[in-house]
């Protein structure tokens, strides 16, 4: 069984910026709380990904690699808006940081993820790191797809 251990924090100034990105385009096939399933493109490759409930920094994860044809066709079966997205992967303190930053309706969200060995696995604070939102449903991309960023200022 996969198990994700992933650490998910707001950031809080540009000086990550520097290394090349990726565009991602995703979308969910299942948004359920017990299992989401998500198509993904991402540098002219398809993945299909299932994750089970979320406990703590923990989840199950299956991640699989498709035919790039295949992943457009399902895109277009996900109900839902799609997520854009460009992914900078970067090194910080000896691990692997991947800062996302958001487009379209999720205009002005930069997000970090790191994947840890356990959940109380220690690790160095950039100083680009802001406030940990690991627990906060709103910023789990199947949450930006129904509920995108902009939405969250309007009175």
């Amino acid at each position: 069984m996969a198990i994700e251990i992933e650490r998910k924090f707001l950031v809080r100034n540009d000086h990550w910026r520097g290394t090349p990105g990726v565009r991602y385009t995703q979308g969910y096939l299942n948004r359920d709380v017990a299992r989401t399933v998500r198509v993904r493109v991402a540098g002219g490759q398809g993945w299909l990904t299932i994750k089970g409930r979320s406990e703590g920094a923990t989840r199950q994860e299956f991640e699989y690699p498709i035919p790039l044809a295949d992943a457009q066709a399902l895109l277009a079966l996900c109900d839902g808006p799609l997520i854009d997205k460009t992914r900078h992967t970067l090194t910080h303190g000896g691990m692997v940081w991947e800062v996302d930053e958001f487009h379209g309706d999720n205009d002005g969200l930069v997000v970090a993820e790191i994947e840890l060995s356990s959940p109380d696995q220690a690790f160095e604070r950039p100083d680009w790191l802001g406030e940990d939102v690991t627990h906060d449903t709103r910023y789990f991309n199947s949450a930006l797809a129904t509920r995108p960023y902009r939405t969250w200022f309007v009175v």
